[in-house]
């Protein structure tokens, strides 16, 4: 009798310039962190000063919700739906330890919020996510979301034959945008949207960072980079 043969299935996908290697046969426990990276500057009349230089982590909502635009289907078992795409960007203050203001806590992939929403602005109509203060979780009244600088560039990925994979998106916090606020944490949301100021917000991606005091002086940029 001819002896029986074990059969491996291996399969590669490639997320940036990194390899993610799914088996048949691999141990459940691994787990596979798409990753981009934030620059977070403050900007004045003299120029830009560099102030964060970080990784960001595309999260599970993020990831069920390119699965779905990718086949232009439904799954009814997540939140974000098909039509949803990427085009808000949110600030928040919990982002850190409470007994350190300096130290972040890494950003999880089953995160779906921000950890502790900041306020934006609370009479600039063409920002978006409208709360009052009486809502769980929102402790201002005021919009919550913004819509990027400008329209995303799509940049040369050099490590991937100079091919078009990489993303820039661009988003800032005016001189009256949460003031007094201590941020550490941002985050990219799919709306279906890009104009509307209500309707469902889905967290994309979520980075943290040490504590930056926002004042009046003070205008800064996140610079935000994906890879496909």
């Amino acid at each position: 009798m001819e002896k029986s043969k074990v059969i491996k299935i291996e399969a590669r996908d490639f997320y940036g310039d990194k390899c993610l290697v799914d088996q048949v046969n691999a141990n459940k426990s691994n787990s596979r962190k798409p990753e981009g990276e934030v620059q977070v500057y403050e900007v004045s009349e003299t120029g830009q000063k560099k102030l964060i230089h970080k990784s960001n982590l595309v999260v599970y909502l993020g990831r069920e919700m390119l699965a779905q635009r990718l086949v232009d289907t439904d799954n009814p078992w997540v939140t974000p739906d098909k039509d949803e795409f990427v085009s808000w960007f949110g600030i928040g203050d919990g982002g850190v330890r409470p007994a350190d203001p300096l130290d972040p806590v890494p950003p999880i992939s089953n995160d779906t919020d921000l950890y502790s929403n900041v306020m934006i602005s609370d009479t600039t109509a063409s920002y978006g996510d409208w709360h009052i203060y009486t809502e769980p979780g929102y402790p201002k009244t005021g919009f919550y979301k913004k819509r990027f600088d400008s329209a995303v560039d799509f940049e040369l990925d050099i490590l991937n034959d100079s091919k078009y994979l990489t993303l820039k998106i661009q988003a800032t916090i005016g001189v009256n945008d949460a003031n007094g606020e201590q941020l550490s944490e941002a985050g990219l949301f799919s709306a279906k949207s890009s104009a509307g100021a209500t309707g469902q917000f889905s967290l994309f991606a979520r980075v943290t960072f040490p504590s930056l005091i926002k004042t009046e002086e003070r205008r800064l940029l996140f610079v935000w980079y994906l890879y496909v």
